[in-house]
């Protein structure tokens, strides 16, 4: 189903595939009239991205998704409406990138020493962009040099979950999250919460110590999500108080489930992000 607030999406900046400006022209196609843009641990596309939105009629809703450890997984955090010019944001992004610098560094290291693939990290930006490399860059860049076949390939053999590269960053607690995107201005919505897996129990800690800490919001829809999830979150949602979120998770084209606009509708009823962020004439 085709939305018109559309609160999570990615650029080459992070992980994405497309420049910010190509991002806000494939939104516009789709019919999305509102879009946050929230790469991983960076604000670098926003202000090219809000010149090509303001330019073409489209509301940018400034954002970010920064990765917190909790619970011994990583949990992605998205900040909505935030003012990345300020000084608390600044200094979290700088931080972020610290840790993403290195986390980069030791996979390279693993990957060439016990497997017998050096070179990863020379010309990735190639393939990173803006970014500072992750586990996608470095699937591309292991096809390119030969090591592997396939993206598929890297990730099964080399750098999914368990594998050599995939390696835990020290990120900091979900309460300093918080407290960025609050200081910033922003909205703190868990992502994707059904995408880490854990078990009901364990998710409902994970939202009983984010709301303590000042988080006001779990994304309920999201692109890809399984069936039946929505109602579960939304009730979840009701339940803790929380603003209920919606957004594609779009990295690429080519990727019809998480599509720009394309995640189930919210249920009727709901306390939302977009209402807080005062989105609601474009529904």
């Amino acid at each position: 189903m085709n939305q018109k607030i559309d609160l999570h999406s990615h650029s080459n900046c992070s992980d994405g595939a497309l420049s910010p400006v190509d991002l806000v022209r494939r939104a516009l196609d789709k019919g999305v009239q509102a879009l946050a843009l929230t790469d991983h641990d960076t604000t670098v596309g926003l202000a090219e991205a809000t010149i090509e939105a303001t330019q073409a009629g489209l509301t940018l809703v400034p954002g970010i998704e920064l990765s917190c450890q909790w619970g011994g997984a990583t949990v992605h955090v998205l900040g909505l409406g935030i003012d990345a010019r300020s000084p608390v944001m600044v200094s979290a992004v700088a931080h972020q990138n610290s840790v993403r610098a290195g986390r980069a560094e030791i996979i390279a290291e693993k990957l060439a020493k016990k497997h017998n693939m050096p070179g990863l990290l020379e010309g990735i930006d190639e393939f990173s962009g803006q970014a500072i490399p992750a586990r996608p860059h470095f699937a591309k860049k292991m096809v390119a040099m030969g090591y592997v076949g396939s993206v598929r390939e890297a990730f099964n053999g080399y750098l999914g979950s368990g594998k050599t590269g995939d390696v835990k960053a020290g990120w900091p607690e979900v309460s300093e999250l918080c407290e960025w995107i609050n200081g910033s201005g922003g909205v703190a919505v868990i992502a994707h919460p059904r995408k880490y897996n854990f078990t009901l129990t364990k998710l409902r800690r994970l939202f009983d110590e984010f709301k303590s800490v000042g988080g006001r919001g779990i994304e309920v829809s999201v692109g890809g999500q399984k069936q039946g999830e929505t109602g579960l979150l939304a009730d979840l949602c009701r339940r803790y108080g929380f603003l209920a979120s919606a957004g594609s998770d779009f990295h690429s084209p080519g990727l019809p489930w998480c599509e720009l606009g394309n995640f189930p509708r919210l249920p009727d009823n709901m306390q939302t992000v977009a209402s807080c962020l005062e989105l609601n004439e474009v529904w």
